[in-house]
């Protein structure tokens, strides 16, 4: 309680000197720029916000993943690899207005290496315009980087260490050349990672079941990035990127379970399991790009690869008489997604012109095998094993047109055709699925400044979510012989209608009212029959939205840069599907994220955050709050080549997440916390030519995403 009385004390004080100082110390404006000598920390566009990063404190020896974390309506965690947009997960990266195709810990580690020196801004993108895939309903974060005139080389060298339950360490370095013709970036990055996770999860009806998980998961691996871009002429460039990951994704779990009937005690098991799964993910991303005048062409190809092989062994000890059933699951699983896109824009005199298409191709093969020990021997069991193929293709084209009217009023829209072909095959079973569809998906912005402080904006978008690849496969995962979970083939996606308003006064405060249309959603559900713990994916469920968020970003006393978030809905839950519960019910987030210079030489800098997600009900689900305080320090030294940055993060260890899940014959709760608390200190060495930028940059590959 005095913590949330504390944290209500500081929103209501930053509020109140934001209107003092603005009443104190009016300032001019030229069109959308409000000037002190410098543009506004943050502005409001028609279809998204921007975050000036070379206007923050954090342009200076910060990380990709600070500056993310300060950013306006962003919430960034580095343990489960995601990003959010105002509550939203699965959110999708780009760099230059290019699709970043990394995702997980992947991307943590490649927004880690990006260097704060190097990004000019940071634009939220809650609505895509066409342009973008329709898939996901979560927005798109574009990191603008600065553009590089000057020539030579630069290069740094990274090092940071992570104390958890156990220690982790990992370090990058990069080399980056630039002359008139040729800008290139070569990285190599290792790490190795362990954290400790705790997993509870309860049943009670008629037949009961408790579980608990205690895991350590380790992830290491190496990485290396090579980034050439090449100037054909004045108009025209051309690239290539490849990248390769190779590592293991490995876990141990002590894991026991009780059954009951009623209140009797029937079956008491604990297993040990051992998952090992070495994984060489390839990336290969070329470009072509072509000025005529004040028009754009671009074309691009990308193709990704990632097979991991995964042997996990368990052992199930029956605690009423010590028997013990000893197994081992191989999977051998084989992604590859390519795709190939054009990308027109044509900027007349009145009005712009975006237009393009995009062929997409899926392919996930599994073979998936199941052995008991039996007279010290392992013999196949062929009811649980499999093998799955799984083909999709993706065909894709896009208008859009955005226009001003006047000085006052702007507007933009556009509209998407994707047609989708996908079958899979089961040769084990002999099953087999097809489904064909094609939908339009239209956007359209309209934006009026009523003057230099108020300005507004009405959007409109159409989106889809697509299942990922093993949400679809058939095959039974088992954690014991009597748990498992597998996907669904007949699994369809769900479709989102979004309208939203938005408000900003003198690009400090905003608000975004919004409403939210999803149907066919679909989630995982557990159950429990006969001793046998299983769970899938359906489709079960619509859902109406509404809600709000509100942002306010200032600069206080000059030393005080702090951005205040809130973001409150309301859900109404239709269940479609099975006999659940429907939790209709509200949510409600917020968060301060507070930086302060500590000296005036803009050397030392004192971090200080903190969100939290009140109770919230969302399906048939019910989850308590949650939350995080972090702090840190940085530090510039040597002319700001060095810098060293200490922090730490869920000081209070609040980052659990509880909650229930309601069906009408039992109830399901979780207790699981995956060990955010943290100590985290990282070192950066910049040497060369530090003008000299990196060559950093990414393509439209948001397919990648699925495959995780």
């Amino acid at each position: 309680m005095k913590q949330h009385i504390l944290l209500i004390a500081t929103l209501l004080s930053s509020f109140a000197a934001g209107q003092a100082k603005d009443s104190a110390n009016p300032v001019k404006t030229i069109e959308t720029v409000i000037v002190n000598g410098k543009k506004a920390l943050v502005e409001r566009k028609v279809d998204r916000l921007v975050y000036n990063v070379q206007n923050s404190m954090l342009s200076n020896g910060s990380s990709g993943t600070e500056v993310l974390a300060s950013t306006p309506l962003l919430k960034i965690d580095e343990d489960k690899g995601t990003v959010s947009i105002a509550g939203k997960n699965g959110v999708s990266v780009m760099v230059n207005d290019r699709m970043l195709n990394l995702s997980g810990t992947e991307l943590i580690n490649y927004l880690r290496n990006l260097r704060s020196e190097n990004i000019l801004k940071i634009e939220v993108i809650t609505t895509p315009p066409a342009k973008y895939e329709a898939q996901g309903n979560s927005g798109i974060i574009n990191i603008v980087l600065k553009k590089n005139i000057d020539l030579g080389w630069s290069g740094y060298l990274n090092t940071y260490y992570t104390q958890r339950t156990y220690g982790s360490f990992g370090g990058a370095t990069g080399i980056n050349y630039q002359d008139k013709k040729i800008k290139a970036t070569v990285k190599l990055q290792g790490f190795d990672t362990a954290k400790r996770s705790v997993e509870n999860y309860q049943i009670v009806g008629k037949e009961s079941s408790f579980s608990r998980d205690e895991r350590k998961d380790i992830y290491n691996g190496l990485g290396f990035n090579a980034n050439v871009d090449y100037s054909l002429s004045d108009k025209s460039t051309v690239g290539v990127i490849y990248d390769i990951t190779k590592g293991n994704i490995d876990m141990d779990i002590y894991s026991i379970q009780n059954y009951f009937t009623g209140n009797i005690p029937t079956l008491l098991t604990e297993t040990d399991s051992k998952h090992r799964s070495p994984f060489t993910t390839q990336m290969l991303n070329t470009y072509f790009d072509h000025k005529f005048g004040d028009h754009k062409l671009s074309l691009g190809y990308n193709y990704y690869g990632n097979v991991p092989d995964t042997q996990v062994n368990f052992i199930t000890t029956d605690l009423s008489d010590y028997s013990k059933e000893t197994v081992r699951n191989l999977s051998a699983v084989d992604y590859k997604i390519s795709s190939a896109q054009a990308d027109l824009t044509l900027n007349f005199k009145k009005l712009q012109v975006e237009t393009g298409a995009k062929y997409s191709q899926f392919s996930n093969n599994s073979n998936i095998e199941y052995f008991d020990l039996k007279n010290d021997r392992y013999e196949i069991d062929l009811g649980k094993t499999n093998q799955f193929k799984y083909n999709e293709k993706n065909y894709a084209a896009y208008i859009s047109v955005s226009k001003d009217f006047g000085e006052k009023w702007s507007a933009k829209a556009g509209i998407r055709y994707e047609y989708v072909q996908t079958n899979s095959f089961s040769p084990t079973t002999l099953s087999k699925t097809e489904n064909n569809y094609g939908k339009l998906f239209p956007t359209a912005y309209i934006s009026y400044k009523a003057n230099s402080s108020n300005q507004f904006s009405l959007n409109y978008s159409r989106r889809i979510n697509r299942p990922g690849f093993h949400a679809l496969n058939p095959f039974r995962w088992y954690s014991n012989p009597r748990s498992y979970y597998s996907g669904n083939p007949e699994l369809q996606p769900s479709f989102n209608d979004n309208i939203e308003f938005n408000y900003i006064f003198k690009n400090k405060f905003s608000a975004n009212l919004y409403y939210q249309r999803t149907t066919n959603n679909y989630g995982q559900i557990l159950f429990l029959d006969d001793l046998s713990v299983t769970s899938s994916y359906y489709n079960y469920y619509n859902q109406d939205t509404y809600g709000i968020n509100v942002n306010y970003t200032d600069t206080f006393f000059k030393f005080w840069e702090s951005n205040i978030s809130t973001s409150f809905s309301y859900n109404e839950t239709q269940i479609t599907k099975f006999n659940l519960i429907p939790k209709s019910g509200q949510s409600f987030y917020y968060s301060l994220k507070n930086t302060f210079q500590l000296n005036k030489a803009k050397t030392f800098f004192l971090f200080v955050n903190y969100w939290e997600t009140l109770p919230a009900r969302d399906g048939n689900t019910y989850q308590k709050n949650m939350g995080s305080l972090d702090a840190g320090i940085k530090m510039n030294l040597m002319q700001k080549a060095l810098q060293v940055n200490l922090s730490v993060t869920d000081i209070f260890k609040q980052g659990r997440f509880v909650g229930d899940a309601y069906y009408a014959d039992n109830t399901q709760s979780f207790n699981n916390y995956w060990d955010a608390r943290r100590l985290s200190v990282s070192v950066t060495y910049n040497f060369g030519n530090q003008k000299v930028k990196s060559n950093t940059r990414a393509v439209n590959f948001e397919e990648k995403q699925r495959a995780q």
